[in-house]
C-alpha cells in the first residue's frame, strides 16, 4: 500500500472549529439518551418497569441491569462501526448512529410499564437499551476521529477533548430536563408520565445533532488514507486486522479506560443511589448537585487536554489514576455530612479528577493506530472495557452497599480498578506531538516489508 501522505494536509482554525461543533451537537445528542436511562434507572424504571419488592435496592439493581446492557452492546457497536467507518467513512457512520439512538430512546419513552403487561415492560427496555448501546458504541470512535484526524499534531490532546466535553454536557441536559420535570409534578405525575416527557425531547436535539453533522466532511488523512486503499487489494479493515497488527494498542487502550470507566459511574450514577437510599436525601437536591458538578466537568475537560499537550499523556493520566484511587475514601464521607455544599464538592472533586483520565483519551488512541483502522482501533479498545467497567460498577457498588451497608467496600473496588490502570499507564508509550502521517507511513512501510516475506517464501 502507497504512503497514505507525502505531505500533510492541515485543516484551517475556522473548518476545525466547525468540525468540533459538529462532532460535540453529535455527541452530546447521543450522551444525552444514554444518560437519561441512567438516571432514569436509578429514579424511575425500578418502581415502573419491574415487579414490586420490599428490599429498596432489589428495584434498581434490576434496572441496572437492564442499564448493562446498553454496555454490552457498545462493542459490538464499535466493531460494526468501526469496520464501516474506516472503509466508508466518519461522517457518514456518526449520521447513522444520532438517528438509530434517537428512535431507540424515543420508543423508551412510550413503552408501557410493569402493572400494564407485565415481564414484557423489561423485555421491551432490554431490546431497546441494546439498540441504544449500539449506537453509542459506533458513535464515540467516530466523533473524537473525526476531531483527532483534522487537529495539529502540538494541539491535539486540546481539540480532540472536546467531544469528550461533549459527553457531560449530554448527561447535564439529561439531568436538567429529570430536574425540572421532577420540581414540577408531583412524585405520582412523574412516575406515571412526566418521566416519558424526556425521552420524547430526544426528537428535537437529534434533528439539531443531524442537520450540524451534515455540514462536516472527512479529514483530509482520512480521504488519502481512503484513496491509497483503493488503490490497493492487500488492505484489511475491521477488529482482526487490528487485534492482529496493533495488540499492544488495543490492550494498553482497555486497560487505559478501566478505572476511568468505573470512576464516572461511580461518581455521575451510584453516588445518586447512595444518596438517594442510603441518606435519604431529596432527589431535586441531588440532581441540582449533579447539574453543577457536570458544569465543572465540562469545564475542566478541554483545561486538561491542553494540559496534556504541554507535559505529555502520560503525566496527566498518571495523575488522574493516583487520585482516583483515594476518592472514594474521601468523597462518601463528605456525603455522610448531608452538607449539600460538602456534597457538591465531593462530587466535583470526583468529576475533576476523571477528567485527569477522560480527556487526553482521545488524542492517545487515535495515536495508536494508522487511519485505516484507526476507528476499529479506537472503538474496540474503548467500548469492550466497558463490559466489565462501567456497566457493572453501579451494580457492584449497590451490591457491595446493600451487603455490607458501608462505603469502604466500594471505596476498595475503585482503588484496585485504579492499580490495573496505573499498570496501563506505566506501560504505555508517550505520544505526545504524534504525526499521523507518520504513523500511516510506518504500517505502509510494515505492510510491505510483510508481503515481501510472503512473496520470498513463496
Amino acid at each position: 500500500m502507497a504512503s497514505a501522505a507525502s505531505s500533510p494536509a492541515t485543516t484551517k482554525p475556522s473548518s476545525l472549529r466547525r468540525v468540533v461543533t459538529a462532532s460535540m451537537a453529535g455527541t452530546v445528542v447521543e450522551w444525552y439518551e444514554f444518560f437519561l436511562y441512567a438516571t432514569a434507572a436509578t429514579l424511575v424504571f425500578g418502581p415502573v418497569m419491574f415487579p414490586p419488592s420490599d428490599d429498596p435496592y432489589a428495584g434498581i439493581i434490576a434496572a441496572f441491569v437492564t442499564y448493562a446492557v446498553g454496555f454490552i452492546a457498545r462493542p459490538l457497536g464499535g466493531i460494526v462501526f468501526g469496520h464501516f467507518g474506516d472503509k466508508y467513512g466518519r461522517k457518514k457512520l456518526l449520521q447513522f448512529a444520532i438517528i438509530l439512538v434517537g428512535v431507540a430512546t424515543f420508543l423508551m419513552g412510550c413503552l408501557p410499564t410493569f402493572q400494564q403487561i407485565g415481564y414484557l415492560a423489561p423485555v421491551l427496555l432490554v431490546l431497546l437499551r441494546f439498540a441504544q448501546g449500539f449506537a453509542v458504541g459506533g458513535e464515540w470512535g467516530g466523533a473524537v476521529l473525526l476531531v483527532a484526524e483534522h487537529s495539529p499534531n502540538k494541539s491535539r490532546g486540546f481539540w480532540a477533548s472536546f467531544p469528550q466535553a461533549a459527553v457531560p454536557v449530554g448527561n447535564l441536559l439529561a439531568t436538567v430536563v429529570l430536574l425540572v420535570l421532577s420540581r414540577t409534578l408531583s412524585e405520582e405525575d412523574f412516575l406515571s408520565w412526566g418521566w416519558r416527557v424526556a425521552f420524547w425531547l430526544s426528537v428535537v436535539i437529534v434533528a439539531v445533532g443531524y442537520y450540524v453533522r451534515t455540514r462536516v466532511t472527512d479529514a483530509p488523512i482520512f480521504i488519502e488514507a481512503q484513496k491509497a486503499a483503493d488503490e490497493s487489494k492487500a488492505t484489511r479493515y475491521g477488529v482482526l486486522a487490528v487485534l492482529k497488527r496493533y495488540p499492544r494498542g488495543v490492550i494498553t487502550a482497555m486497560g487505559l479506560r478501566f478505572a476511568e470507566n468505573i470512576m464516572y459511574y461511580l461518581v455521575v450514577t451510584f453516588s445518586i443511589v447512595y444518596l438517594r437510599t442510603a441518606l435519604e436525601m431529596d432527589v431535586a437536591s441531588i440532581l441540582s448537585w449533579l447539574v453543577i458538578a457536570h458544569v465543572v466537568h465540562m469545564i475542566v475537560i478541554p483545561l486538561v487536554g491542553r494540559l496534556a499537550d504541554k507535559i505529555g499523556r502520560r503525566p496527566v493520566y498518571f495523575i488522574g489514576v493516583i487520585f482516583a484511587a483515594t476518592w472514594g475514601f474521601i468523597a462518601f464521607p463528605m456525603f455522610d455530612t448531608r452538607d449539600p455544599l460538602i456534597i457538591i464538592l465531593a462530587i466535583c472533586l470526583g468529576l475533576v479528577i476523571h477528567a485527569f483520565m477522560y480527556a487526553p483519551q482521545p488524542a492517545i488512541m487515535s495515536e495508536m493506530f494508522p487511519t485505516r483502522m484507526r476507528y476499529s482501533g479506537v472503538s474496540l479498545g474503548y467500548q469492550v472495557t466497558s463490559i466489565v467497567a462501567g456497566s457493572l460498577a453501579p451494580i457492584i457498588a449497590t451490591a457491595l452497599l446493600s451487603s455490607f451497608g458501608s462505603y469502604i467496600p466500594v471505596a476498595i473496588y475503585l482503588a484496585i480498578a485504579a492499580g490495573i490502570t496505573l499498570i496501563a499507564v506505566i506501560s504505555m508509550r508517550e505520544t505526545k506531538g504524534a504525526d499521523l502521517h507518520e504513523l500511516d507511513r510506518i504500517d505502509d512501510e510494515r505492510t510491505s516489508s510483510q508481503a515481501d516475506e510472503v512473496l520470498t517464501r513463496t
